[in-house]
């Protein structure tokens, strides 16, 4: 009978998958938190982000309006997203583009993920609750190193275009001592992830499989089961980076 146990360098691959799952993890989260609110900004009367388009001329005020009504009906049709408080008034076309995109590629996402794992075609969902099912999966992603990366890079990109049109600024707080991979003082704790990175662009760890790898924005992340170690070897102190993630008000940069 042919044996069945793996070998070294399968078992291998799969622990060193482990950062990866944590990644699509910490960006799942964020979407999860920060999808609700694009709704919340197509509501009129609201300032947009940096780098809104300007109130467009009167003569064009009134196609404007037609188109941003056709908006606001495609939204509730196909993505169950009614504008707060939307009547006649305007919406901002950037916000709804930003809100199909994601919820575009989370569908997409979520039918390779089922292909790829040969289950059936997941049945119809909101963002969220697609989400939460991908996560769900995380296992059985994990026994497959390229479908987890690919998973991490969809969330990831989506959660950013998700943050960018938002507008938020994440809190950052600096930490004491150097990255253990590039010696710089460069470490940074980020209270929205509860993870601390190091911000340096030239740092790349030792991981393959680490986005830092291939991805000049992404950077080496420690999540919190991992601060005494990176305090160990950095000449931080642990109570140092729980307290900038507890009371960053305090400590930000």
């Amino acid at each position: 009978m042919a044996d069945r146990t793996p070998s070294a360098a399968s078992a291998a691959s799969v622990a060193s998958v482990e950062p990866v799952l944590r990644d699509i993890t910490l960006w799942t989260a964020a979407l999860v938190r920060q999808f609700p609110e694009l709704a919340e900004e197509l509501a009129p009367g609201r300032r947009g982000p940096a780098g809104s388009a300007p109130a467009p001329s009167p003569a064009g005020r009134d196609e404007q309006l037609r188109e941003e009504r056709r908006e606001a009906l495609l939204l509730q049709q196909r993505h169950g997203l009614a504008v707060p408080g939307h009547a006649a008034a305007p919406i901002r076309l950037h916000v709804s583009d930003a809100i199909r995109d994601i919820t575009d590629g989370v569908v997409e996402l979520e039918e390779a993920v089922s292909a790829r794992l040969a289950l059936p075609r997941p049945p119809r969902a909101g963002v969220i609750d697609r989400l939460r099912r991908v996560v769900g999966l995380l296992d059985a992603i994990g026994a497959d190193p390229d479908l987890a990366r690919h998973v991490r890079d969809e969330i990831r990109r989506m959660a950013r275009r998700c943050a960018r049109t938002l507008g938020d600024a994440e809190t950052v707080v600096r930490v004491s001592g150097r990255c253990p991979w590039c010696d710089s003082v460069s470490l940074r704790a980020f209270p929205d992830r509860r993870a601390v990175l190091c911000v340096n662009p030239a740092c790349v760890c030792a991981d393959e499989l680490c986005g830092c790898q291939d991805d000049p924005a992404y950077r080496h992340l420690w999540p919190e089961r991992e601060w005494t170690e990176l305090a160990a070897a950095s000449g931080a102190r642990t109570e140092e980076i729980e307290a900038a993630m507890d009371d960053p008000k305090e400590t930000a940069c």
